[in-house]
């Protein structure tokens, strides 16, 4: 052993097993140390400590083990955690899962260095969210709202367009009436070279690339490194927002592959599983993310988290989107049916949820009728989905008159309200006009949930006639 400036210096490896190698008869390691891994032909991987005791450390590996000779390896412990550099010079590149530019352009300058598990912040300084982002989305932007500050993931499928709605998101995201920086931090953990293409095109085609930090962990990456990316992400995100004074947007895709590659490093540690062979502190390890989101007492800046996650088997009760569900504030859910009837988004109100939308909507935030509004909606299709669901059993020609105009409200709300173009970015106003043209269909005392004066400000009078 000898000692180095730059930390402690050791020859030979006890064991390497899949992406983790273990070190005997060391000192003074710390958890969550960089390591350098300095390969017999002068060429280096990048490791850190996942576990530490008075003889030993676990080294978790950044890249491939393949070919590497344990008695020919040096490793040397740098002392210090793991940090990735930051600036505003991020804004319009593209880096891999650990930091690296992969857009061809110049190594960005950078100002100063963070740790990517980023800076305890006590929850007392933390500020409640009460600022509405319109999405452009009308099934979320009238039904489950997107708070500045939120934390608010979209669960879905294999096979269903939720990379189509996170790039949508991305692209039309934006503060309502104020003048301020609004940028996209975007990373992507195991996803396929064509969905990476997907994502690219749509930022480069319109424009949001300029004001987006993007980083991609592709599928044929190393699965270790996408422990990693949404660190990165979010430790650029801190910078933009607390440092810069930015409202920052994260989206993440896809968590699902973050809690897999949770569980191959839980499997190589021979730890015990809990359900579904994820490691007992998956709860803990989401929270380390999830919580990263939010506004801060004294500064400008914000961070939003949009976390994309594909469900097994479509199963809400999975212990990934389970536990997310509990941490975050609500949950925008897809529907595979809807998918099949050629609804985009397939977005199922009834499921969703958003817990933070009734502090950032109505007069002075987006309009005065919309909390009455939304709940009317919600009121109208589910009645509409209990005559669907009853008129599957005995026919529709066995339901009353009320229910059939209910069933008829369903159809017509998933085909003019949820459902819009790709490229279709409708404002809160224009989402609330096409509600009112739906609701047109009841007799005003059916608008329970709506009061009279709203009624007649936005219904108009002349509905208010034909119906006398």
């Amino acid at each position: 052993m000898t000692i180095e400036t730059a930390g402690l210096h050791y020859v030979g490896v006890k064991e390497i097993k899949g992406s983790l190698m273990i070190i005997e008869n060391i000192t003074d390691v710390g958890y969550d140390e960089v390591v350098e891994i300095i390969m017999a032909d002068g060429s280096t991987r990048m490791g850190r400590v996942l576990d530490s005791a008075k003889n030993y450390a676990v080294v978790q590996i950044f890249g491939e083990t393949e070919g590497m000779d344990t008695q020919k390896l040096s490793v040397r412990f740098t002392g210090t955690a793991l940090e990735t550099p930051v600036s505003t010079e991020l804004l319009g590149r593209i880096f891999n899962g650990i930091g690296e530019p992969i857009d061809k352009g110049p190594k960005p300058m950078y100002e100063d260095k963070r740790d990517i598990n980023g800076a305890p912040l006590n929850p007392a300084a933390r500020e409640y969210p009460t600022d509405f982002i319109q999405t452009g989305i009308s099934a979320i932007d009238g039904m489950n709202s997107l708070i500045r500050g939120q934390k608010l993931p979209i669960f879905s499928g294999a096979g269903l367009p939720h990379n189509r709605l996170a790039a949508q998101i991305a692209r039309q995201a934006t503060i309502l009436g104020k003048e301020e920086e609004f940028a996209l931090v975007f990373a992507a953990m195991g996803i396929k070279n064509e969905e990476a293409r997907f994502f690219m095109g749509q930022f480069q085609e319109t424009g949001a690339l300029e004001r987006s930090v993007v980083y991609l962990n592709l599928a044929n990456d190393p699965t270790i490194e996408r422990i990693i990316t949404p660190r990165i992400a979010l430790t650029a995100a801190e910078y933009l927002a607390y440092d810069q004074g930015m409202h920052i947007l994260v989206i993440l895709t896809d968590m699902a592959n973050y809690a897999e590659a949770l569980r191959e490093i839980s499997a190589a540690r021979e730890e015990v599983p809990s359900r579904k062979g994820y490691p007992g502190y998956l709860y803990t390890d989401l929270a380390t993310i999830y919580e990263r989101a939010g506004r801060v007492k004294g500064l400008k800046g914000s961070i939003t988290q949009m976390p994309v996650l594909t469900m097994q088997d479509d199963d809400i009760t999975h212990p990934v989107p389970d536990l997310s569900g509990y941490i975050t504030e609500g949950q925008i859910v897809f529907s595979r049916e809807l998918d099949a009837k050629g609804v985009y988004p397939p977005i199922n109100v009834l499921d969703s949820l958003s817990r933070l939308m009734q502090k950032g909507i109505g007069r002075g935030k987006t309009r005065e009728d919309h909390k009455g509004v939304s709940d009317q909606l919600y009121l109208a299709y589910s009645e509409g989905v209990k005559a669907r669901d009853l008129a599957r059993i005995i026919g529709e020609r066995g339901l009353s008159g009320r229910e059939r105009r209910y069933l008829e409200f369903a159809n017509e709300f998933e085909k003019k309200f949820v459902n819009q173009g790709f490229y279709e970015n409708r404002s809160i106003e224009r989402t609330l006009d096409i509600a009112w043209d739906l609701l047109s269909t009841f007799p005003t005392e059916e608008l329970i949930r709506i009061t009279e004066d709203l009624i007649k400000k936005y219904r108009g009078p002349e509905r208010i006639r034909l119906e006398a």
